[in-house]
């Protein structure tokens, strides 16, 4: 068979797969559409009272509608609204819960609606509206609807916690990258998957290539095996399949109606940030810039700089406090000076409040199952050269308090991935240099994701991420996200 129509077969088969889609997105779609058309009409309604009952009469003018016109126009225009969220992609799943791409959206296909409203205006003179109603129905509608999203995807992360909204799929190939992709999804059951199994010819039928992941059998008995487990999406490693035998496990899906998606194969490129573009009729993939532009730079350097300040003046008082609690809780400095790396590589002092004892290092030396923990972690749950009141001030993150300054002196940001030592570039390997293109942040990622629990593997996942996705917004996002983290205690220790 020539490569041409090999070509021609997989691209047959992929289109089809993915354009199938579950029970249960469609019902979880339904609901969010529902959602919106609430958040959406709130948004009218209470522009409404707030120009017209409440008595705010700016920009009133006697020749306008009659107030009673406004309901019957909200109840006609409310629906188009849905139309314009799906025009701009707000019920495409590949959108929805994205944080911040959903939040633009929501914001951009708002500003469309209202700007469709005010040509309806111009296009029939009969049809007069106040303009403080239009822009407040603009104002209300967008915050509406973005608490409303929000709030929807708290309310379905924690049914998906308690196994509803979850879609069961199916990887084949248990290779290291199948894997890699299983354990993602084990740690992340917000992304409403779970995986029930692997086909993998290698692997013998009930083996654990991953940890309560069993094999459920090999890929020549694809068939059977989807017959008797029934899963919602079928996910492929591609590095652990052959061209012709790809080929035809997507022609055999495609048979069976079985929505299926692959792996690029590049698993440190695909969890950080890519793009597929067609050009000339080849789809090719690629991936995102590692560093910040200028105006990003200047934009990030903004942030820091207010943000840092506005906390330094807030939290003076609570700095003060602490200090003086260190002396007095046991004898040592009050500042612990971490050589940490900077951009380019550069070594930098971070600072923190003094939380453990002095001469710590030999404590730990002492216990070789700590020392060992200590080695592959870099943390420890259970601390011996932890101080009564450094416990205190790490369970609320307190200790990072003076990292403000160093935020402050251009050497940290509010924002970014997550300082490391010297010795822990190791982690990093190849990436290390992209991590150290941008400067270690206070906050981030790998903070909001579960901070200590997070493994040292997806730590260095998530900072790649974070720097080939960045953007002025994300880090608002994660500022915010902080938090409820912080708040929680979320894997503090």
């Amino acid at each position: 068979m020539t490569t041409q129509s090999n070509t021609a077969r997989l691209n047959e088969s992929i289109p089809v797969n993915l354009s199938k889609q579950s029970a249960h997105q469609i019902t979880l779609l339904a609901l969010l559409a529902f959602t919106d058309l609430i958040a959406v009409t709130f948004g009218f309604l209470l522009a409404y009272i707030i120009r017209f009952e409440i008595g705010i009469s700016w920009m009133y003018q006697p020749s306008e509608s009659p107030i009673d016109f406004y309901q019957s126009f909200v109840f006609f225009i409310t629906p188009s609204w849905l139309i314009i969220f799906a025009v701009f992609g707000l019920y495409d799943s590949k959108n929805v819960f994205s944080g911040m791409n959903e939040y633009a959206r929501v914001f951009n296909a708002c500003t469309f609606g209202m700007m469709f409203i005010i040509i309806l205006t111009f296009l029939y003179p009969t049809l007069v509206l106040a303009r403080g109603w239009v822009i407040l129905s603009w104002l209300l509608i967008i915050a509406s609807t973005e608490l409303a999203r929000f709030g929807f995807r708290r309310v379905v992360h924690q049914l998906r916690n308690h196994g509803y909204f979850v879609r069961k799929v199916i990887i084949i190939g248990a290779n290291e990258e199948g894997q890699a992709i299983a354990h993602q999804f084990q740690g992340n059951i917000k992304a409403g998957i779970k995986v029930i199994g692997f086909i993998d010819d290698k692997f013998n039928p009930g083996s654990e290539p991953v940890n309560r992941i069993p094999t459920l059998g090999s890929s020549d008995s694809i068939v059977t095996l989807v017959e008797q487990y029934k899963p919602q999406e079928v996910i492929i490693a591609s590095t652990a399949l052959g061209r012709e035998k790809l080929l035809d496990l997507f022609q055999t899906l495609d048979s069976l109606e079985i929505p299926a998606r692959m792996s690029s194969g590049l698993y440190e490129i695909i969890t950080t940030g890519v793009q597929v573009q067609e050009v000339g009729n080849v789809p090719l993939i690629s991936v995102n810039k590692v560093r910040l532009t200028g105006a990003e730079i200047v934009f990030k350097r903004v942030l820091d700089i207010a943000g840092a300040t506005a906390a330094i003046l807030i939290f003076l008082p609570l700095m003060i406090t602490i200090a003086i609690a260190v002396k007095l809780d046991s004898p040592g400095p009050i500042i612990y000076r971490r050589r940490v790396v900077g951009v380019g590589g550069k070594l930098f002092d971070a600072f923190k409040f003094r939380t453990m004892v002095v001469d710590a290092d030999k404590v730990l030396a002492q216990n070789s199952t700590l020392l060992k923990e200590f080695e592959q972690n870099h943390k420890l749950k259970e601390d011996p050269r932890v101080t009564r009141v450094g416990s205190l001030l790490r369970r609320a993150s307190l200790d990072e308090l003076p990292q403000l300054f160093n935020v402050l002196f251009g050497q940290m940001s509010l924002v970014g991935p997550r300082m490391i030592t010297s010795p822990e570039r190791a982690y990093y390997g190849k990436w290390s240099m992209n991590l150290f293109t941008v400067k270690p942040g206070m906050t981030g990622l790998w903070q909001v994701s579960g901070r200590s629990n997070v493994s040292y593997e997806e730590r260095v996942r998530l900072d790649m991420h974070y720097i080939r996705n960045y953007s002025i917004w994300l880090d608002i996002y994660l500022l915010w996200l902080t938090i409820p983290a912080v708040l929680q205690r979320r894997g503090a220790f």
